[in-house]
């Protein structure tokens, strides 16, 4: 296992290597680096492709403290550091298209391009908020109880195979780890008024039946980026829609990092 010694925390990452543009894409909550595998696989070895799994998550070894997503986008700076990597297409699904997003803002010229996915710059809304928040103090006391993880699961990623393993998975998470990382992202900022600072080329991609974000909030990301092309819509997919509907969203993908990176 691969880790990199990074702001205090052992990040664990995984490296396709090769010589090709370097494309670092991080993970939505509750998931971890894995559910890139199919990226990972129409990108290599055209691409150095990292994944990497967050704090709170997958095998990462988190040192217990609260962080925010800034915090998160300094863990994919010193991962980037770690590997002597100057500069990288950065990119994400939900929360790993927050951090990245919080990349290009910090370290602008380390950013080649942005990948995202099923993300937005903005929170959700009071109502939303409070849901969330019942559905993580649920969880706190109970675990993720059947009934509240088929919920969760529905939400993110609407596919009984892959509810029923990324479930499982969930079943291992230390319960201290759901308070820390629910709290970075309900109390996370609202970045849509700094996005006019992002310079870069970036590719939204956004699955049509994401009752996480909406298509509306996936439209105000898009103009408030000034390089971000028409939102590729993949008919049918929820939150994670790299995960479950990955034959439409890599050919797109791999069209994009091609013209950015030539």
């Amino acid at each position: 296992m691969t880790f990199a010694n990074v702001n205090g925390q052992q990040i664990f990452f995984k490296d396709s290597g090769g010589a090709g543009p370097v494309v670092v894409l991080a993970h939505g909550f509750l998931m971890d680096q894995t559910m890139f595998d199919s990226q990972v696989a129409a990108l290599s070895p055209e691409f150095r492709v990292i994944t990497w799994d967050e704090r709170a998550f997958g095998q990462t070894k988190w040192d217990g403290k609260p962080f925010s997503y800034w915090d998160s986008a300094h863990d994919c700076l010193g991962l980037m550091d770690h590997l002597g990597i100057n500069e990288a297409v950065v990119g994400g699904m939900s929360q790993g298209g927050f951090l990245s997003l919080r990349v290009a803002l910090h370290a602008p010229k380390r950013v080649r391009a942005l990948v995202l996915i099923d993300t937005a710059a903005d929170n959700d809304g009071p109502e939303t908020l409070a849901a969330y928040r019942q559905m993580t103090e649920t969880w706190f006391e109970h675990g993720p109880i059947p009934e509240l993880a088929n919920v969760i699961a529905n939400i993110i990623i609407a596919d009984p195979k892959e509810n029923e393993k990324w479930i499982a998975k969930w079943q291992t998470l230390p319960r201290e780890a759901m308070r820390a990382a629910s709290e970075c992202l309900l109390d996370r900022d609202d970045i849509t008024s700094r996005l006019g600072e992002i310079k870069c080329p970036a590719i939204i991609i956004h699955g049509t039946a994401d009752n996480a974000i909406s298509m509306d909030r996936a439209e105000m990301l898009r103009k408030g980026l000034v390089g971000a092309e028409k939102i590729v819509t993949i008919e049918g997919a929820a939150h994670a829609s790299n995960l479950t509907h990955a034959n439409l969203v890599n050919p797109p993908l791999v069209d994009f990092l091609r013209r950015v990176t030539k």
